[in-house]
């Protein structure tokens, strides 16, 4: 059957505004004619696990090697193994290798060279994590502040769940996901249980991976960040601490396209910066103010000390810290 056979019998026949999605799940079978079943497998994964959740949402039109390169990117920051990443992006190569075919592309934006360094450069900054750090509160401030004057509406929140993101170390699904309820005063605490998430309706909540829960402690910068809005969410328990412009649920790609976040952290000299390497910075400015290794562990999601020792400052012992887990006196970035 030709592609055009495919589309007319389709619901998703609107090509110019097909997504990598509609497109992959209508052409998946040409796209993988002739693959070895063993290769199924890992590939199937890479596309469910990996391609989809990072740039499905992207029309296939608008796929550019600069999407590409980011979700390879977000993949090796990520974490994913070596092999992992190539089986992710070499389904990528094969179904936008029938897009050009299809004539939707002029050429396969997936073939890319290059990345496996950017894998050794991760691999080898994942030993030192610090050095993916903002380099002091100044430069928090200065990045919330270029950010906000980019986005259309100057709205003011983006810089506020920018600071909120790099004081707590947290992913910004799960500051979307924040409610006046997780959050405990007494302790100054933050219970993180759930995340923001895209599916094909829309932004939806859902719990934590493996519906684990964590708490992560609050900085006095942090702190002053979610008083107000706790005050007036007072006698609402389920209200969101930090929203988008309509007052709803945001997430990462949405921040990233209303703030012109790439084009930002160039400017401003970061250029590696993700948006989830927030959490590099918190983790950084925990470990200066003297936080205790296992509250790091906890906060970071590695169970493993070993993997979080590289956030510690040099020449600071672990156990440089108060018996009751608040960071030491005059310790660390402030406020």
């Amino acid at each position: 059957m030709t592609f055009d056979a495919v589309c007319r019998s389709s619901r998703a026949c609107d090509i110019p505004t097909m997504t990598l999605a509609e497109y992959g799940e209508q052409r998946w079978e040409a796209a993988i004619e002739g693959l070895e079943p063993l290769t199924m497998s890992p590939y199937r994964a890479g596309w469910r696990l990996r391609v989809l959740p990072s740039i499905g949402h992207v029309h296939v039109r608008r796929m550019t090697r600069r999407v590409v390169n980011r979700a390879l990117h977000c993949w090796i920051t990520d974490e994913c193994g070596l092999s992992t990443v190539k089986n992710s992006l070499a389904v990528l190569v094969r179904v936008l290798e029938q897009a050009v075919r299809d004539g939707l592309l002029d050429a396969n934006p997936a073939r890319v060279t290059g990345w496996q360094q950017e894998f050794q450069r991760a691999q080898a900054e994942h030993a030192a994590p610090r050095q993916l750090a903002l380099p002091g509160p100044e430069a928090l401030d200065r990045l919330a502040a270029r950010l906000v004057q980019r986005s259309p509406d100057g709205y003011r929140g983006w810089g506020d769940i920018v600071r909120f993101a790099a004081w707590t170390g947290t992913r910004f699904a799960e500051v979307s996901a924040l409610r006046a309820q997780d959050i405990d005063t007494d302790s100054w605490t933050w219970q993180v249980c759930r995340r923001t998430v895209s599916e094909p309706g829309g932004l939806v909540d859902c719990a934590s991976r493996g519906r684990s829960r964590r708490t992560v402690p609050l900085r006095p910068a942090a702190r002053m960040l979610v008083a107000g809005r706790l005050e007036a969410a007072r006698h609402t328990p389920q209200a969101r601490l930090f929203t988008g412009p309509a007052r709803c649920r945001f997430s990462t790609a949405v921040l990233r396209e209303a703030t012109g976040w790439d084009d930002v952290v160039v400017d401003l000299g970061h250029p590696y910066l993700l948006r989830h390497d927030l959490r590099h910075t918190g983790l950084t400015w925990m470990a200066d103010a003297g936080l205790p290794l296992p509250v790091l562990c906890q906060v970071a999601e590695r169970p493993s000390p070993e993997a979080v020792r590289g956030y510690l400052p040099g020449g600071v012992p672990p156990a440089a810290t108060a018996d009751d887990g608040e960071p030491r006196p005059g310790a660390g970035p402030r406020p």
